[in-house]
């Protein structure tokens, strides 16, 4: 019995699980029961569901005692009727997503100590509290694994999450402070020549005009800072790039695995190069369930080549935003992009480089 998430109620599973409530109504119909019985089987049932079906959206405490009312139906009616055991194992279902692992083994420990010392002193019949006891430990320890397996899933994105939002932070600090830098003084400089040459204008013309000719070149020279300031800011180089994908993966469970060579790009090629590796990165850990990434960067025959691939569940051929602005970036550089989805994900990159000791 594994429990869904909170609010998640409108699902098949809660109902699904309660055919077990069916053993609580053998015991009246083989003993043919009389009305008294048969209305308080019926009462303890309709209790039952209401307490079970409420604890699908608890958590914490509330749900402890959501789910002690539960362990109180069985330890009341199991005396009575052996099938009301099958409310232990239920109870301890729930007590595994109280809060962490330590406390759902507490829970766990405590819920099997009352079934045992109720056994001891009501005398149940061996398969019965054999039953109750080996079923709901087998019953709490999955969900227990379970339980933590969603924790652990949780911060893992949670501080995914936290990374992705100071990696922002800090690179919109570090790209105002690029600008100012590149800008601040240039557009003093560019204010004070304008003003000078529109006061010399018509006393000293060729003055003037090699001052328009210094705001030209200044003003140029600035637009070289501004762009090579944000080609920065999107992409910090290749190398950096694989060092972030590995931190990134490893971050994720996912082997990484990377065969790079020595290869002279040009400033535009690695930028773009570094780009497309930390889409298919993401893609990875976002969407592949992959195990294992490998990376490989090596000259074939003249061109670079650079290739990523996954051993995840591979899939939809259908291109996203991310990947068609790749193949964009890629081919507007002369390249190619080939991807392969059949068995994992496959991206296969290949860019034109130029003769070596060329790559201005």
């Amino acid at each position: 019995m594994r429990l869904l998430p909170k609010n998640h109620f409108l699902g098949w599973t809660p109902y699904a699980w309660l055919v077990y409530l069916g053993f609580f109504f053998m015991q009246p119909i083989y003993a043919h029961a009389g009305a008294r019985e048969w209305a308080l089987t019926i009462g303890a049932a309709i209790v039952f569901v209401f307490l079970y079906l409420r604890g699908y959206w608890l958590s914490g405490w509330p749900l402890v005692l959501n789910t002690s009312g539960i362990v109180l139906l069985g330890v009341v009616l199991t005396p009575h009727n052996p099938g009301a055991v099958a409310f232990f194992i239920y109870a301890a279902a729930f007590f595994a997503f109280v809060n962490d692992t330590k406390t759902g083994l507490k829970l766990m420990a405590a819920l099997l100590a009352v079934l045992c010392l109720e056994a001891w002193l009501a005398h149940f019949y061996v398969s019965t509290w054999l039953t109750g006891l080996v079923f709901s430990a087998l019953v709490a320890g999955v969900n227990i694994h379970f339980a933590q397996a969603k924790r652990d899933a949780r911060k893992l994105e949670m501080a995914q999450e936290e990374v992705e939002h100071l990696a922002k932070v800090a690179e919109r600090e570090r790209i105002a402070r690029d600008l100012h830098d590149v800008l601040g003084h240039t557009l003093s400089v560019i204010v004070l020549k304008s003003e000078l040459a529109s006061k010399l204008i018509e006393r000293d013309p060729e003055r003037a005009r090699n001052e328009i000719r210094d705001v030209e070149k200044i003003s140029r020279d600035a637009l070289a800072d501004v762009r090579h300031a944000i080609r920065g800011y999107r992409a910090k180089g290749l190398s950096e790039e694989m060092a972030r994908a590995r931190a990134t993966l490893e971050t994720a469970g996912v082997r990484f695995d990377c065969e790079a060579k020595e290869i002279g790009l040009s400033p535009a090629q690695e930028s773009v190069l570094a780009l497309a590796m930390r889409e298919a990165v993401t893609n990875v850990v976002r969407h592949a369930g992959a195990q294992r990434c490998k990376v490989e960067l090596a000259r074939v025959n003249g061109d670079c080549l650079l290739q990523i691939e996954d051993d995840g569940r591979g899939g939809s051929q259908t291109e996203g935003n991310g990947i068609r602005g790749m193949r964009e970036r890629i081919e507007a550089l002369g390249g190619h992009v080939e991807r392969s989805s059949e068995e994992g994900t496959r991206i296969k990159i290949t860019l034109p480089l130029k003769p070596e000791g060329n790559h201005a």
